[in-house]
This record gives C-alpha cells, structure tokens and sequence, in this order.
C-alpha cells in the first residue's frame, strides 16, 4: 500500500490528505471521538468514508460551549497524557500548540466530615506508602490497623477476574475501598467498586494480583515504575477553549479530506447484501451501500444493529449496563470565591452520605480558563452513579440547589451563581462488571467472522479519550484491507 497522507505542515495545521483511486467506501455509524477518529484513519489509509451521527451535535461526550461568557468543557474535560493518542490526534488536526497540563494539580476528599489532602502514593486508592494515608486522616485508627495483615494473609486467588472491591477488601479491608477506591474508580465510571472488574477498570493491579501476595507492595512497585515511563511529564492534558473543540477539529479535518459527515441521520438496519457489501438503512428513509462499516455507537445501539447478522455479538453488547451522571457548571464572581482551597478540586466518597461524587474547581485547575474567565471563577459538580441514580430525577434547579448545598458544607462556598448549567449524560458510561474483557474478546471474535465491519467505542477498551481513539484505529486498521483496490483483487474481485 503507497502512503496516502503527508507529514503535517506548518505548526497548528492538520495534514493534507489525498485518498487512493478506486478505494472502497466505508461508512463510520456514530459521531462521537471515536467514531471522528475511525474516519480520519480511514481517509487517511485512502478510503472514502462517510460519517453518520444520530444526534445534531458531533462529540459525544465531548462538548465545548459557554457559560457567563466564558467557555468551558460541558463534558469531559481532560485526557490522560500517558497515552499518546489523543494528543497525537490532536497535533495531527491543527490543536497541537493548545495542548495544556493543568496547571494546579492536587484534589482533595471530601470524606469523615472535613476536606482532607488526597494520599500520594497510591494506585487508583490502593496505598503504596502508608505514612501519606495515615496523615491524612481519611481512614480510621481501625481501618489503618487493618492494613498491615495484607503482608500475612495468604495470597488471594481472583481466577480469571474479580471485583475491584472485593478484591481490595479482602486484602485490605472495606474502608480503604470505601473511602479511596470508591471515588476515584466512581469519577471515571460513575461505577460501583463492588461491581468494576479488576481486569478491565485497574488492569495493572490485575497483573500483580496475580504475579505476587501483597497488593500493598504491588501498588508500590507500580508507583516505582510509574515516573521512569512518565519521564516527568504531566499525568493529563487539557486543549485550550476546552477538551470539545478535538471532535470538532477532527470533523473539520476528515471534511477537508473529503469524509461526507452528516448529523441528524440515524442508521436503523445493517444488512449483508451479497458476500462482501453491506446496506444501511436510514432514519431519512435512504439507504447506503458500503465496502466497510464501523459501529462507534454504544452497546445497546450496536447491539440493535447486530441483531440481524451477529445475533451472538448483539446479545452480548445487550447485557452491558451503563451509568447515567450530570455535571452542574458554575459561574461565580471570583472576588466571591477567595475562600475556596488552593486544589483542583474534591472526590466524595459515596458512604458518606452526600449528593455530589465530585467537585473540579474548573478556572484553578486549567490556567486556560482562568485566563478567560478574567473576573469569573468556574467550577463545576457531578451527581450519579450506577445503581444510585435517584438524585438525577431533580429538576436542574434543584440540582444546582443542591449542589450548592453540598459546596456550603464542603469548602463553606456560600455565593450565588452568577450562571448555572445543568449538562445530563443518560446512559453515558458503561460499567465493566467481572468478567468484561471476555465479552469484548467474544464480541470481537463474533464481528470478525463478518468481513468489512469492526466496532470500537467506550464499552470496549477503556472509557477514556486516548483508549476510544486507540480502539477506532483498531477498527480502522481491520478493515482497511477490504476498501483498497489491491486487497480487493487479492481477495478475488
């Protein structure tokens, strides 16, 4: 295959691409980073590609808009730094001179009645060193007692995958998981520690588990290793007017490359038509034949879409349960705010009682948008877990009431907003339960027996921004060899 894309060119531009003659057309089913990405590779690897998403936004989770003037992230807001995809997709579509570290790093929890210091030291809140934890005051005298029986307790099997919670709990007692793993595995699935899977949520601590005894020694090899690979660079990555601008910049590329995007379409049927193509048929009543098809959609959508030809694959994207949250974004008067801790902001863990999992002090923690908020300060909450989801039935003033309520006792913020947004994200994260890296391997083995389609998405290699692009380009790359004159020959056409 000849190189179909050029190196990128001046500083900020996205590369020019120029697609092969004769390729094959692959359409993209979702509009969110994943499914942006999965049509960047494609035009890039010169296929033709068209992009449908049902909604009338591009980006999915990822959404930069405005509050009181000032932008900010209505979605997610960051992206994990030790992976190179995402900002590798950035550079590649003109935002590479916008990435930005935070630029205050440090949360704090908000846990047995006070803010306390978030323990260094720690591998998704299981302790590496000990003298960090017990100086925080987050774990009682009894819980910090309970630890050291983890270097005497025989070694726990876990078989083939088991809860996080459990797990930690049997080596170092509920409290820890209670009060460390809970919130911090909560701010990144809205999950249930006691439901997550060890190998799909914390996979490194999986590997341990099952290479030694001691999860408190395990947690301190990974913290060892963990600055050698990070070479001292920051842990994540921020894009200046906010992490939803990727999406849009990533739409305007694939645009210029020639990708036909189009919103406000849903696919409603996917079906074999002949050996090797495949018909979609439209909410607009068109249908689409394609060489290729990539599904960047959610399970439950996937899974309608599969029940036809891969009614295996369907069933096991249909069992996935997902988790629905709501963010509460916040403009204040910042000569109102000077009180606040001097932090990015607090996790709540969920034993505690009180409605808000989180709270990210937005304009202290992106030097961004401290910049652009001049004499606006912005912070935000989120509510909502999986199996806990009552709160998100309030109204969004109640939810901003109540956010407030929980700020009050928190950090003692007791100004008004001069702005509130209430953003609500039905269904937005799926839950990895036990045993979740099979049903991925099973569905991927089911999709495999049919040529020219591939899926990628959150629910598949982790919920993160590098990992979905990571997984669309792992679509993109299995089935590229379908859409290329040369690998259609060969194949007999």
């Amino acid at each position: 295959m000849s190189d179909t894309h050029t190196a990128a060119g001046a500083a900020g531009q996205p590369a020019a691409v120029t697609g092969a003659a004769g390729a094959g057309h692959a359409v993209v089913v979702g509009g969110g980073i994943a499914g942006l990405a999965a049509a960047w590779e494609l035009v890039r690897g010169g296929a033709r590609v068209t992009l449908l998403e049902a909604s009338p936004r591009l980006g999915g989770k990822l959404h930069a808009d405005e509050i009181a003037g000032v932008p900010v992230d209505l979605g997610a807001e960051s992206m994990l730094a030790r992976r190179p995809e995402a900002a590798d997709l950035a550079r590649e579509t003109g935002l590479g001179d916008d990435l930005e570290p935070p630029a205050v790093l440090g949360a704090g929890l908000w846990t047995r009645g006070r803010l306390r210091p978030m323990p260094k030291g720690h591998v998704m809140g299981v302790p590496g060193d000990l003298g960090p934890l017990a100086a925080s005051g987050v774990l009682s005298a009894a819980g910090l007692a309970r630890l050291p029986l983890d270097h005497v307790l025989p070694r726990t099997d876990i078989g083939d995958d088991v809860a996080v919670g459990h797990y930690v709990a049997a080596r170092l007692g509920h409290e820890v998981v209670d009060r460390l793993v809970e919130p911090l595995l909560g701010g990144v699935y809205a999950g249930n520690s006691y439901e997550l899977s060890l190998r799909a949520a914390v996979p490194q601590l999986y590997a341990a588990a099952r290479d030694g005894r001691s999860l408190i020694e395990a947690a301190r090899d990974l913290q060892r290793k963990a600055p050698a690979g990070d070479r001292g660079g920051p842990v994540f990555h921020g894009i200046r007017g906010g992490v939803g601008r990727l999406p849009l910049a990533v739409a305007a590329a694939c645009r210029a490359a020639g990708v036909t995007v189009e919103t406000g379409v849903a696919v409603r049927e996917l079906r074999r038509t002949g050996t090797r193509l495949w018909r979609l048929g439209l909410s607009d009543g068109r249908a689409l034949t394609a060489d290729a098809v990539v599904l960047a959609t959610p399970a439950p959508a996937t899974a309608r879409l599969l029940s036809a030809e891969s009614p295996a694959a369907a069933a096991e994207l249909g069992a996935v349960e997902y988790a629905s949250m709501a963010l509460v974004t916040m403009a204040f008067r910042r000569s109102e705010t000077l009180d606040l801790p001097q932090s990015s902001g607090f996790l709540v863990p969920p034993v505690d009682g009180h409605t808000i999992k989180a709270s990210t002090f937005s304009s202290r923690k992106w030097g961004w948008l401290d910049r652009a908020g001049g004499d606006t300060l912005v912070l935000r909450t989120s509510v909502g877990r999986h199996g806990n989801e009552a709160d998100l039935a309030w109204d969004d003033t109640d939810m901003v009431r109540i956010s407030r309520e929980d700020l009050r006792e928190a950090v003692g913020l007791r100004a008004a907003p001069i702005a509130a947004r209430v953003t609500r994200w039905e269904a937005g994260l799926p839950q990895y339960a036990v045993g979740h890296v099979d049903r991925v391997r099973r569905v991927r083995e089911q999709v495999g027996k049919l040529p020219g389609l591939a899926v990628c998405g959150a629910v598949y290699d982790g919920v993160g921004i590098p990992a979905c692009i990571g997984g669309a380009r792992r679509a993109a790359a299995e089935v590229l060899p379908t859409l290329l004159p040369g690998a259609r020959r060969g194949a007999g056409e």
